[in-house]
């Protein structure tokens, strides 16, 4: 695909991966113009994107991705080359309390993306997804592309069907569909709820923070500067059809990162907690991300000790942006910014 003169639009541009995807792009593809169409859900934040709102090379639009009708308007406004669709409920606890929500958004949100993006032949379609796809995996071993789809919570249930929603759309419709399946990302923007940002903020507090189960679950982190630039690869490079895993090379226990951040902190181990595990809690996930390293040449840069203690600084940092994240604070940035600027 030529990368000159690219509109991309960006699905899911407000919530942490994708608008730091858009960052990155604006910064590295001076060419190219980026649409972001958002719903702003609770983890939809447009202040994560304030530094490029001025851009007149970005133009954001409210629309849930579920709504066809908005959406084709989108497309047919904006005439998009590309899409990357980072749009879906995220949260695993979320999904164990409301599966639907999960459903709604991640399976049939994307067929409405598929369906406009099929209507205005765009050159490529990529589908952000999650090893959690690939369910659980016992000490040894890694998941490749080709690992049978096992996922164990409603998130990872419906992502898989979105995947095979997406895979389906290439093989029937030819669309030229890619799809990602990246570790757990960590860095700045990061809704506080996921573990690093939400233990982070727990002890700039003096809380305690919680550890399911044993504490032994295993997981692959990745910088999100790392995946953005994996994304663009993909997005650049990739064989339309594929599966391209996305990996940090960098396996960590839950006790040993909610250790590393009590360092971080200043704090022991009287300042961590032990709670029942959730259900159907993955014991561990890894990723053999050959494919893209041979085909694309694409390897992380950012050694996880040097992310971790950047983004617990940027965390430390940038209070005000995660305290009006807990107050609800920052949802009005989009009355008190774009409205005002639409009404100019």
């Amino acid at each position: 695909m030529g990368a000159d003169g690219l509109k991309l639009l960006v699905a899911g541009g407000a919530g942490f991966i994708g608008s730091n995807f858009i960052r990155h792009i604006l910064k590295s593809r001076p060419a190219w113009q980026v649409v972001n169409v958002d719903k702003l859900t609770y983890a939809g934040n447009l202040a994560n994107l304030k530094e490029v709102s001025e851009d007149p090379r970005y133009r954001f639009h409210r629309a849930d991705i579920c709504d066809a009708e908005a959406i084709a308007g989108i497309f047919s406004k904006e005439k998009p080359d590309a899409v990357v669709n980072f749009a879906a409920e995220t949260h695993v606890d979320r999904s164990i309390d409301d599966p639907g929500l999960f459903l709604r958004t991640n399976i049939l949100g994307t067929q409405v993306l598929l369906d406009a993006a099929r209507r205005s032949g765009v050159s490529r379609y990529l589908q952000i997804s999650t090893d959690e796809v690939y369910g659980s995996l016992g000490p040894a071993g890694k998941f490749s592309e080709d690992s049978p789809l096992k996922p164990n919570s409603p998130y990872a249930a419906s992502k898989t069907s979105a995947d095979l929603l997406a895979r389906a759309y290439f093989k029937t419709y030819g669309l030229p569909v890619l799809i990602t399946r990246c570790s757990n990302n960590y860095g700045p923007y990061q809704f506080p709820e996921k573990i690093i940002p939400f233990f982070v903020t727990l002890l700039r507090e003096g809380k305690a923070v919680p550890v399911y189960g044993d504490g032994k679950n295993v997981r692959d982190w990745i910088h999100v500067d790392d995946h953005s630039r994996a994304v663009e690869a993909v997005l650049l490079r990739g064989r339309p059809g594929e599966v391209y895993n996305v990996g940090g090379g960098n396996e960590r226990t839950n006790i040993e990162i909610t250790k590393m951040l009590l360092s971080a902190m200043g704090k022991d181990t009287s300042h961590m907690k032990f709670v029942p595990d959730r259900p159907g809690h993955d014991r561990r996930y890894a990723i053999d991300d050959t494919r893209i390293r041979t085909e694309l040449c694409v390897a992380p840069q950012v050694p996880f000790e040097r992310g971790l203690a950047d983004t617990v600084r940027w965390y430390l940092s940038n209070e005000p942006w995660w305290r009006a994240v807990q107050s609800g604070e920052y949802q009005s940035f989009y009355d008190r910014w774009y409205v005002r600027k639409a009404r100019a």
